[in-house]
């Protein structure tokens, strides 16, 4: 938290919202995506009396806060990994309005179940994309994900700088570890026309 609200934005002058992305292995554990999210909010966002707010699905959004887009939305032109920040929340109308580069896009209440916080996203959701400073929270209690494509995935998301920070043990495993997990989804079977 401490890099992200403090450090880093001091020595290399940047925003902690905008420019700074945490990354992570994993959605759960105490440095996982949900965990690290509420913290950060809290830190970089806090609440505001007599500000308004949506309350919905788990989470708390308002106004200032980084959120993105977890599935595709043609309706709206947003897919799935885009990353904008909360603008207005009218909660008479039940609407709030997210900015995704220079587009606004006005969100239902009932819809925000295609959007969460991200303050912190994970490595596989960051795919695609660039950020200013990157922090990826490694430990083992990600052991299952720790994986050397990974590692390079997330640190390849960096422009200009990068900070690991964890367990020495950890970012050994996940180097030396190049071996892929296998993934049995029938395509290989649907594509010939047979059954499993």
């Amino acid at each position: 938290m401490r890099l992200v609200q403090d450090r880093i934005p001091k020595g290399h002058r940047l925003d902690p919202i905008r420019d700074i992305q945490v990354l992570c292995p994993m959605n759960r554990g105490s440095i996982g995506v949900r965990e690290l999210n509420t913290v950060l909010q809290g830190a970089l966002n806090p609440v505001r009396p007599g500000e308004a707010a949506a309350e919905r699905f788990g989470w708390r959004f308002q106004v200032r806060d980084k959120v993105i887009q977890t599935e595709n939305n043609y309706k709206k032109e947003v897919f799935n990994g885009d990353i904008g920040t909360i603008e207005k929340i009218d909660p008479v109308e039940q609407e709030l309005s997210i900015r995704f580069d220079d587009r606004l896009v006005t969100y239902d209440f009932g819809e925000l179940d295609e959007v969460s916080l991200a303050y912190a996203v994970t490595i596989h959701k960051s795919q695609g994309s660039e950020f200013p400073a990157v922090v990826i929270p490694i430990a083992m209690q990600h052991y299952m994900l720790l994986q050397r494509n990974l590692i390079y995935t997330g640190i390849t998301r960096a422009k200009r700088l990068l900070v690991v920070v964890g367990q020495k043990k950890a970012l050994g495993l996940a180097v030396r570890n190049d071996q892929s997990r296998k993934r049995y989804s029938g395509l290989l079977s649907s594509l010939k026309g047979t059954s499993r």
